[in-house]
C-alpha cells in the first residue's frame, strides 16, 4: 500500500504535505513493572505507523485509515470519544490545548503494518505520529520524553485506558541499534547498544484475542497496590514496590493473601532481572540475557499470570530449537506476541517451522518477523 498514491486518491495533490513514521516497539524484559516504578527495555522496531497530512485553513482535523477503509473527523473546537481510532488523535489534540499549544487543522491518511491489539503499541505509534503531526504544523518540536508523557495523558484521559509511561516512551525516544534502558520512577534513560552480530530478534504475533487483558490489567494493578498497602506497614520506608528486596519480601511478604504475593514477587524478581539482564547485554553476553528472558517469561506465565496456552506453547516450542537463547511473551499478555532470541544460522528453520507447527498444534495462524532496533518516531 502506498501512501502517496492513497494520499493523492483521498485529497488530490500534495502540495504542502508531510509525512511522519511512527514505530511499533518490543519490550525485551522488564513486564508489568511499569506501574511499580520499575525498569524496562524496549526496542523501537522496522513495523510502524505511516502519517501523510496537509494543513487545512480550518480547525478540523480529517484521517483516511487505509487499513480500515475508514475516514475519522473532528473539530478541534469540539474533542468528544467517539468510541474509534480516531479519539488517540483527539486525545493528543486535547493534551495539547491544556499544554497551551496552538492547534490548526489537518487532512491525510494513516496506514499502519504494526498489528492492531497484538501488544506492539499501535496505539502509541499513532498517538506519538499524531502529537509530531500537530506539533510540527505549529513548528514547536517536543523533547521526545515531554512529548510521551502527554501522549500517555491522552491515552489516559481522552481514551480511558490506563496504560503505563513504556509505550509511548519507546516509540519516541528509542534510537537505532539501541535497547533503552527506561527508568519508570523518574523517566530518566540510557540507550544500551544492542549488538546482534550472530543473533536475530523474531517476533511472533499469536494471533490470540486479548479480550482478558483490559480486565486482567486492572486487576494486577489493584493487586500490586494492594499488597504496596499492606508491606507499607512493615517498611513504611517503600514508595512502591521498586523499593522492596527480595530479602525484604521473603521476610515480610508472608501475610500477604497467597495471591497478592505471587503478584508482588514477580515484580520484585523481575525489576531485579531486567537490571541483571541488561548488565549482561552490554557485555555482550548474549547467554545470560536469553536466560533472563526464559525466567522472565517463567515469571509471567506461574506467578503473574497473564500468560496464555498459546504464548506457553510458542515460547516452548522456541526453546527446544537450535541456537534460540531465550523467549517470552512481550506486552501485556493475554495474547498477543512473543520474542525470541535466536542465532542467524537457525533463523529460516524457525521462521519457516514455528507458524506451520502452531497451526497444526493450536489452530492459529502466528505471523513472524525479524526486528532490529529502529529509530524512534519523527518528521521525515
Amino acid at each position: 500500500m502506498n501512501i502517496h498514491e492513497v494520499f493523492a486518491q483521498q485529497f488530490g495533490a500534495d502540495e504542502d504535505a508531510f509525512e511522519v513514521r511512527s514505530p511499533g516497539r518490543v519490550n525485551l524484559i522488564g513486564e508489568h513493572v511499569d506501574y511499580n516504578d520499575g525498569f524496562v527495555l524496549p526496542i523501537a522496531i522496522p513495523l510502524e505507523v505511516r502519517l501523510k497530512v496537509r494543513p487545512r485553513t480550518d480547525r478540523r482535523v480529517e484521517l483516511y485509515a487505509a487499513n480500515f477503509d475508514e475516514r475519522g473527523s473532528f473539530s478541534l473546537d469540539d474533542l468528544s470519544k467517539q468510541d474509534s481510532w480516531i479519539d488517540y488523535v483527539q486525545g493528543v489534540a486535547s493534551e495539547l490545548a491544556d499544554a497551551s499549544v496552538p492547534l490548526h487543522g489537518f487532512e491525510g491518511v494513516v496506514i499502519s503494518d504494526v498489528p492492531v491489539a497484538s501488544g506492539l503499541s499501535s496505539s502509541a505509534a499513532i498517538e506519538v505520529a499524531s502529537a509530531l503531526a500537530f506539533t510540527h504544523l505549529e513548528q514547536q518540536p517536543m523533547e521526545p520524553a515531554y512529548l510521551a508523557k502527554l501522549c500517555q495523558r491522552a491515552e489516559n484521559n481522552f481514551v480511558g485506558v490506563n496504560c503505563g509511561i513504556m509505550d509511548q516512551m519507546a516509540v519516541a525516544a528509542c534510537r537505532e541499534n539501541h535497547a533503552l534502558l527506561l527508568d519508570c520512577r523518574d523517566l530518566s534513560m540510557r540507550q544500551v547498544p544492542f549488538r546482534l552480530k550472530d543473533h536475530s530478534l523474531i517476533v511472533t504475533d499469536s494471533a490470540a484475542p486479548r479480550e482478558l487483558a483490559g480486565s486482567a490489567y486492572n486487576e494486577r494493578r489493584a493487586q500490586c497496590e494492594e499488597g504496596l498497602r499492606q508491606l507499607q506497614e512493615k517498611l513504611p520506608h517503600i514508595m512502591s514496590l521498586r523499593d522492596v528486596t527480595p530479602e525484604e519480601l521473603q521476610q515480610y511478604g508472608g501475610d500477604l493473601d497467597p495471591v497478592v504475593r505471587k503478584r508482588v514477587r514477580h515484580v520484585v524478581d523481575e525489576i531485579a532481572r531486567t537490571v541483571y539482564a541488561c548488565e549482561n547485554l552490554e557485555k555482550d553476553n548474549l547467554e545470560v540475557f536469553g536466560e533472563c528472558m526464559n525466567d522472565s517469561h517463567q515469571s509471567l506465565s506461574e506467578l503473574y499470570e497473564v500468560s496464555s496456552p498459546e504464548l506457553d506453547w510458542l515460547t516452548s516450542w522456541a526453546r527446544m530449537q537450535p541456537g534460540v537463547l531465550g523467549s517470552r511473551l512481550t506486552g501485556a499478555g493475554f495474547g498477543g506476541c512473543t520474542v525470541t532470541l535466536i542465532e542467524n544460522a537457525g533463523v529460516d528453520e524457525f521462521l519457516e517451522e514455528q507458524p506451520k507447527q502452531y497451526k497444526a498444534s493450536m489452530g492459529r495462524d502466528a505471523r513472524c518477523w525479524v526486528c532490529t532496533a529502529v529509530e524512534g518516531a519523527q518528521v521525515l
